[in-house]
């Protein structure tokens, strides 16, 4: 199964890319640092900003081309082996950028619901994180369905 999610921000290329792999602004608008070098075969986390250090989702870095294209493994760390893929394409237009996500190799209807309603809320809360310079007063995940 597979999911994706399109969006424009008013932000430079590098800037939504730096939204997606930098630990300290990761963790201001989605609650976890994503944690990596971001080399090509590297893992990665994604990782509480409790303080705890646990890693929620784990994975390895399959490409990375800044400022156009990430793509890693998404997988539970006591189940690397269930890894679906998620790949985020980047592409500038002047002043704006289309921001591509596509989360494939979903498990099933579960997973594929749990991400039709996670990655907008996350995705939109790094549209205003760049747009206004801070996330939405309320976390959108926090949000009731319906």
């Amino acid at each position: 199964m597979e999911y994706t999610y399109v969006l424009y921000v008013g932000a430079r290329a590098e800037q939504v890319w730096d939204a997606l792999t930098d630990a300290e602004l990761t963790a201001a608008y989605w609650g976890h640092g994503n944690v990596s070098d971001w080399v090509e075969g590297s893992r990665w986390e994604h990782v509480r900003t409790d303080g705890s250090g646990v890693a929620d989702v784990v994975g390895e870095v399959v490409e990375s081309r800044r400022p156009e294209r990430l793509v890693t493994t998404w997988a539970a760390p006591e189940e690397p082996e269930r890894a679906s893929r998620v790949a985020f394409g980047i592409e500038a237009y002047g002043e704006i950028v289309r921001l591509t996500l596509t989360h494939t190799d979903l498990a099933d209807a579960a997973e594929l619901a749990a991400v039709s309603s996670g990655w907008p809320a996350v995705l939109s809360n790094l549209k205003t994180t760049l747009e206004t310079g801070r996330p939405l007063a309320t976390e959108p995940w926090t949000v009731p369905e319906g």
